[in-house]
Parts: C-alpha cells; sequence; structure tokens
C-alpha cells in the first residue's frame, strides 16, 4: 500500500482509525482504503452514520457561535479529529477575529495534519495528548501559551466520550477538566446512543460491531449516562436533545431522520 506524503511514518497504515473514518464520513481526503472499509461495513447496518457526522458537526459549529455570543474567545477542543472545513477557530474567528482555539487528538493523523493547517496560526496550535489523562492537556505548552483558565473557556468534547470506556473513568477525567475552568465556562458536548437512530437497536449494533472489531468500542450510554457527564454545570436551554434539536438554524422537520441519532447539550460552570 502506499503511504501518502501526509501519513506521518509512525503509523500503521494496515490498521483502521476512528479519526479517520469519521473524516471519511465527512467527505475528507485523509483516510485510507482499510478505513473506508471499516466505514462501509458499518453503514451496511447504519446507512446514515455520514449525515450523524454531519450533524454532529454542525451541531458544533452553532454551539461556538453561542459560545462567542456569550463573549467567550477561548475553546478547548478534545478529540478534535482531522481539520476539515468549518474547524472550531474558523467558525469563533467569524465572531472574534483573535478566538484562541488549542486542539487536542492522540491520533498521529490527526495531529499531524492539524499542525500543517495551522502553521503560523499565532492564536491556535495541537496537543498530542488523550482526553483519559486530562492533566498533560491542562499542562501542555500549548494550553498555557494559549488559554487562560482564569477567564470562561469553551470546553469541545464532541463525540469523543463514547470512546471512553467506563474502566476509564470518562467521569472522572470530565470532572478533573471542570474543576480546572473558570466560572461562566462552558461544557460542549455530544455522544452516541440508541435513543434517536431510525433503525432498531439491534440493527444498529452491527455497526458498533464494526467499531469493536477495529478496537475502538463506540459505548452506547443512556439519556440518564450522559446528562452525568453535566454534573457541576447547569444546563444552557434547550438541555439535552437530539443533535438536530439543538438551537436549529433551520426547522428540524426539514431535517434527515439520521440527524437526531446522538444526544448534544451545553452546561455551563457557575
Amino acid at each position: 500500500m502506499e503511504r501518502p506524503a501526509w501519513a506521518p511514518r509512525s503509523i500503521d497504515i494496515t490498521v483502521p482509525s476512528v479519526a479517520r473514518i469519521y473524516d471519511y464520513f465527512l467527505g475528507g481526503s485523509h483516510n485510507f482504503e482499510v478505513d473506508r472499509e471499516a466505514a462501509r461495513r458499518a453503514m451496511e447496518f447504519v446507512p446514515g452514520m455520514p449525515k450523524i457526522m454531519q450533524a454532529n458537526r454542525a451541531f458544533m459549529r452553532r454551539a461556538v457561535r453561542y459560545a462567542t455570543g456569550e463573549g467567550i474567545t477561548q475553546f478547548l477542543d478534545i478529540g478534535s479529529g482531522i481539520p476539515t472545513f468549518g474547524n472550531v477557530h474558523e467558525v469563533a474567528r467569524q465572531a472574534h477575529p483573535g478566538a484562541r482555539v488549542v486542539y487536542v487528538d492522540h491520533d498521529p493523523v490527526a495531529v499531524a495534519h492539524s499542525q500543517a493547517v495551522l502553521e503560523g496560526d499565532e492564536d491556535a496550535d495541537v496537543v498530542a495528548a488523550d482526553l483519559r489523562k486530562p492533566l498533560d492537556i491542562l499542562e501542555s505548552p500549548q494550553v498555557g501559551r494559549l488559554i487562560d483558565l482564569n477567564r470562561p473557556v469553551a470546553l469541545l468534547l464532541v463525540a469523543i466520550l463514547h470512546f471512553v470506556e467506563d474502566a476509564d473513568d470518562p467521569y472522572g477525567a470530565v470532572a478533573e477538566l471542570r474543576d480546572a475552568l473558570a466560572p461562566g465556562s462552558l461544557l460542549v458536548l455530544s455522544h452516541a446512543g440508541y435513543e434517536g437512530i431510525p433503525l432498531p437497536p439491534e440493527r444498529a449494533e452491527g455497526a458498533v460491531d464494526v467499531y469493536k472489531d477495529i478496537r475502538s468500542p463506540l459505548i452506547m450510554r443512556t439519556r440518564e449516562e450522559i446528562a452525568r457527564f453535566f454534573e457541576g454545570y447547569d444546563m444552557v436551554e434547550p438541555g439535552l436533545v437530539p443533535l438536530a434539536n439543538w438551537r436549529p438554524d433551520t426547522a428540524p422537520e426539514d431535517e434527515d431522520p439520521y440527524a437526531f441519532s446522538a444526544i448534544a447539550g451545553v452546561g455551563r460552570t457557575a
């Protein structure tokens, strides 16, 4: 298999990666045949996978616009993935030209590509780190340089927590990040679950099994389990809702049924 110039030498291009599968679903070009094959297998069970990913990105953009409207100018995007059109720094700077953004991912392709995209950008950077180790993120030089933790921050955990198993204590990691944030900070979160998918759960389970097969288990949590991530936050209206129902730009009834397939919400620290 030909290794493209953008693929770091350290990565095994025979093993699928969730960041590159996501990139494929969004129509990106930073993925390999092995990623596309896994994506197509998942789509055999849940044909609307690309629509779910697009709805997820659209929610992220609306939430970033909401945050800038609330006067927040610094963003910490954990599990940021491979940059595609309409990234956090692009959306935030439409409202605040000097908005500062730190992206965090543990996928080497996502990190390498982010570095290339952000080259020469004084107000944005990327950290190679894992959500499961919040201190590695909070104490990184990039966060130290760009994020003032004494002022409100928008923390983005968009479509990432469903890749963290309960054994790795995702609730503890989210609480540790929350405790580092100034009052008035926002948590922007979306999470996969069976609720809202326009298919029987046993059918959707086939797609979940594809992720299990590539050793990136997709943890489908209930609304109650997802709500627990917002402990210590006050929910922003309309609360925890399907992706397409969070402050929509267009009439939700015009949306593809798959756009309601994950739960999303924004909370504010008191």
